[in-house]
């Protein structure tokens, strides 16, 4: 059994030598072995999501006590939950005053991820009113986005990289070529086809055809299209590592006992109650949704960067030591909506408006996470 209590991970810059993580053997992992870091995947996650419903019910921050969280930025532990997915779900897919058939939705989709940028989108939207694939036009979108460009404004996320995919549609501008690229999904006939496909793979596999879209973007793509009402695939059905996350696994699996990454993502996803059970963690799933392969996949990516600094001598694959992002706190509450077909979305009504509001959260609740002092 691994300690409840971590160790304090020794900084970056002690000048006492950390000696090589010895690989721990659970009987229920076995033949997989596990680091030290395996554990704080688990607390992590728990400590994560009573993060998201201290602020779901209104109370006041801090929003918990472990330093590391409070200044470094960490997604949700559920996908849907983050910022821009909420987004992306309210105010691109969910809308009643836009055209809502599969070719509209998916468009508005696409050039929502495309950019995966809120501002992006509102700029959008200041300039033509409703964003319809039926009044679209190239020359004015790109007018558009080229004039904030030389207004010095960024119009991409920092979250993921996209292809410029010069090298296919041959413009000189990124933003000009993604436009292309949409116009081609959308003149090859790509929403109609998603509509009609019966399992996620096969989607997948369908968006994974398009040039400059690789593994990554494409799950993340299908993974999006289907919170609409284009698809309704299971987010179990299968799961593709990224970069991060494949980092996380390595930190936390001193070795993978035979299984490749996504195995051990399912296995994970599997093993979930059992292992909050056994570490004594309070884990609230998302109002009876249980973490889905893209959530644990994500909260890999999470452990990975939240390892830097709470485990510096564990490494990944890339050597990452510094997490970039700092968490900057928005006291404006999020209104939070998932996919109608989940039917969460009374349950969260309940919540966040019949639960007090303005309790300021107990300082110290950590799930058991431990961590270094803020320098």
């Amino acid at each position: 059994m691994l300690p409840l209590d971590l160790p304090i991970a020794a900084r970056a810059n002690d000048a006492v030598p950390v000696p090589p993580p010895t690989p721990i053997i659970l009987r229920h992992l076995a033949p997989a072995r596990v680091s030290e870091v395996y554990e704080t995947y688990w607390r992590f996650a728990a400590e994560r999501q009573a993060v998201f419903f201290r602020r779901v019910r209104g109370d006041a921050p801090p929003w918990t006590g472990n330093p590391v969280l409070t200044t470094y930025k960490f997604t949700n532990a559920y996908r849907a939950s983050d910022r821009v997915s909420q987004y992306l779900i309210r105010h691109v897919i969910y809308r009643s005053d836009l055209p809502n058939s599969p070719r509209e939705v998916f468009f508005r989709i696409l050039l929502f991820k495309l950019f995966n940028r809120i501002e992006t989108w509102e700029l959008l939207e200041r300039a033509f009113g409703s964003i319809t694939f039926e009044d679209y036009c190239y020359t004015r979108y790109d007018a558009v986005l080229a004039r904030a460009m030389r207004d010095g404004r960024r119009i991409y996320s920092g979250a993921y990289i996209m292809p410029p995919g010069k090298s296919v549609f041959g413009q000189p501008a990124k933003h000009q070529n993604h436009l292309l690229l949409l116009e081609c999904m959308m003149e090859s006939g790509l929403p109609e086809r998603l509509a009609e496909t019966s399992n996620m793979r096969e989607a997948f596999e369908t968006l994974r055809a398009y040039p400059t879209i690789g593994d990554f973007l494409a799950y993340q793509f299908i993974t999006d299209i289907n919170y609409s009402e284009i698809s309704d695939f299971s987010e179990m059905e299968f799961v593709v590592p990224g970069p991060g996350a494949r980092d996380g696994l390595r930190k936390c699996f001193a070795d993978s006992g035979g299984l490749n990454d996504p195995e051990l993502i399912r296995f994970v996803a599997d093993l979930q109650e059992r292992e909050f059970e056994r570490l004594g963690l309070d884990f609230r799933s998302l109002w009876g949704r249980r973490l889905q392969l893209i959530d644990c996949q994500n909260l890999f990516c999470e452990v990975d960067k939240y390892a830097r600094v709470a485990h510096p001598h564990v490494t990944g694959l890339t050597g990452r030591k510094r997490i970039k992002q700092r968490f900057r706190p928005t006291l404006r509450p999020i209104e939070f909506f998932y996919p109608p077909k989940w039917k969460l979305n009374e349950k969260v009504h309940a919540t966040a408006y019949y639960a007090p509001h303005g309790a300021t959260n107990a300082a110290g609740a950590t799930a058991g996470l431990k961590h270094p002092r803020r320098q």
